[in-house]
């Protein structure tokens, strides 16, 4: 199987390409930009979601559902959102079709046109405030908290299975509040809550950073970000959490009565992530046999492969196993027992590295009589034999350190791949390698877009808490008080 993908080194894009196909993740869809997400890519969302949304619900949320389809006149609203979002937007223009006249199947009826043409959301904030003028009257309605798990449509020219598709799948969040500050806050801890999702389930280190003026979501005072590191050096932004100001409440007249009995806006924020998150999963972690998973996020973490001769032996392993698969379901570890004769054992073993499951157990007679069971893990390739007594805490052990070491061995790769450039020269030798660059920015929307004309390059973010130091602009030789981190991005 492993010969059917194209080696990283050969071919980065296509290796990644291959992988997702031949892994059963998604395929490709009748409709250009867009993509089927088969029931191996989707259990992967499903632990993500799950997780999220504990996370979620935990800081106070709570899920509504908001309509697919948007009035154009709702984009007019706010100016910065509609620049951001207009080339990007799939209209519905009729509502009707009829049979062509000709006989060639159907056509558009014309005289179904709409009178307001329909926008399929980019993103729902113009939906969402428009409706919240309707929910928040007082101080007592503050803040209000909701998330919405969604599909959007945004009209990408250049896709990619999973990191830019037309239509993908994420969740959005929208708050309002009585004070910027908490509105600032609430940004903040959303943006910490996907930091630690990343972390602790992904098992991918992350950049917490705000994003510079050019890079800032439309219509956002400020955004804050996280930003990963992929295996061919290039960043990935996995999250982003934006405060909204008054925009989109002056937008939509959203106004509330304060503890003082005035009138004044509410303040906002909205926050997402999506299914790119999967093809950053494979691109961080993955291999050239195949997808590496966290068993965190693996919709499977264990299988058990039998080898046998007939039906007799067949039934001996199982009746050894199965106490071992009640015991791994109760402890919330998703295990299978894969009896299927119509496979060997060697295509099994092949099938399930590519898939990326965290751990393989394999018996044999041999091992049934003497008690022991082979365990390979997927994150090393390393395996042995080991007694079978006690194996349901070897596995939970071994899933906590496969998990742990995935995040160990990406870090590590993202801090060898950091480096200081304090020269234009510098950053043009380092930018063709692999990796991210700290350096001095000027601050100034001219020199970042000068910058990424030259070099292809953005930035990423400004970290938090990012040190003061004094320093020089690498391009235009500009003071400046901190580094900002560039790359080259997906």
């Amino acid at each position: 199987m492993a010969k059917e993908i194209t080696s990283r080194q050969e071919d980065y894009s296509k290796w990644y390409n291959d992988l997702v196909l031949k892994s059963g993740m998604a395929d490709y869809s009748p409709v250009r930009g867009c993509m089927v997400i088969r029931p191996y890519g989707f259990g992967i969302w499903e632990r993500m979601q799950g997780a999220l949304d504990r996370m979620f619900k935990d800081t106070g949320h709570v899920n509504a559902y908001f309509p697919l389809l948007i009035p154009k006149s709702f984009l007019s609203k706010e100016a910065a959102h509609v620049e951001g979002f207009a080339k990007e937007c799939a209209v519905v223009t009729h509502y009707r079709l009829k049979n062509d006249p000709d006989g060639k199947g159907v056509i558009v009826d014309p005289e179904a046109k709409l009178e307001e043409e329909l926008i399929i959301r980019p993103t729902s904030e113009t939906i969402i405030w428009n409706q919240y003028k309707n929910w928040i009257h007082s101080y007592r309605d503050l803040p209000l908290l909701i998330n919405q798990w969604a599909n959007v449509m945004r009209w990408e020219m250049r896709t990619r299975l999973f990191l830019r598709t037309a239509e993908f799948l994420w969740q959005e969040g929208h708050t309002a509040h009585a004070t910027a500050q908490e509105a600032i806050e609430e940004t903040e801890r959303m943006l910490e809550v996907y930091a630690h999702f990343a972390e602790t389930y992904m098992a991918l280190p992350v950049i917490r950073g705000r994003k510079s003026p050019n890079e800032r979501f439309a219509g956002a005072v400020e955004t804050y970000c996280i930003e990963a590191m992929m295996q061919d050096g290039q960043a990935l932004q996995a999250g982003t959490s934006h405060f909204l100001g008054q925009n989109f409440a002056k937008a939509f007249d959203v106004q509330f009565l304060n503890k003082e009995g005035k009138q004044e806006h509410v303040w906002a924020t909205s926050w997402g992530v999506s299914t790119r998150l999967i093809g950053a999963l494979i691109m961080a972690h993955s291999d050239d046999d195949g997808l590496v998973l966290p068993p965190k996020l693996a919709p499977l973490q264990v299988v058990i492969v039998p080898i046998h001769k007939g039906a007799e032996d067949l039934n001996k392993i199982y009746d050894k196993i199965k106490p071992l698969l009640d015991e791994l379901k109760k402890r919330g570890i998703s295990a299978k027992f894969d009896d299927d004769d119509q496979k060997r054992p060697g295509f099994k073993f092949a099938e399930y590295e590519m898939r990326g499951v965290p751990v393989r157990l394999a018996m044999g007679m041999r091992d049934y009589e003497g008690n022991t069971v082979e365990v390979a893990r997927r994150d090393t390739k390393e395996k042995g034999t080991v007694s079978f007594d006690g194996i349901a805490d070897h596995i939970d052990n071994l899933l906590n350190d496969i998990q742990q070491n995935m995040y160990n061995k990406a870090l590590s790769f993202r801090e060898s791949h950091i480096r200081k450039a304090d020269t234009w020269e510098e950053f043009e030798k380092l930018i063709e390698e692999p990796g991210f660059i700290s350096a001095h920015w000027d601050g100034t929307s001219e020199t970042e877009e000068k910058i990424k004309e030259l070099t292809k390059a953005t930035i990423r973010c400004i970290p938090l808490n990012n040190p003061q130091e004094d320093g020089k602009c690498i391009f235009s030789g500009a003071p400046s008080k901190e580094r900002v981190i560039f790359a080259r991005a997906y």
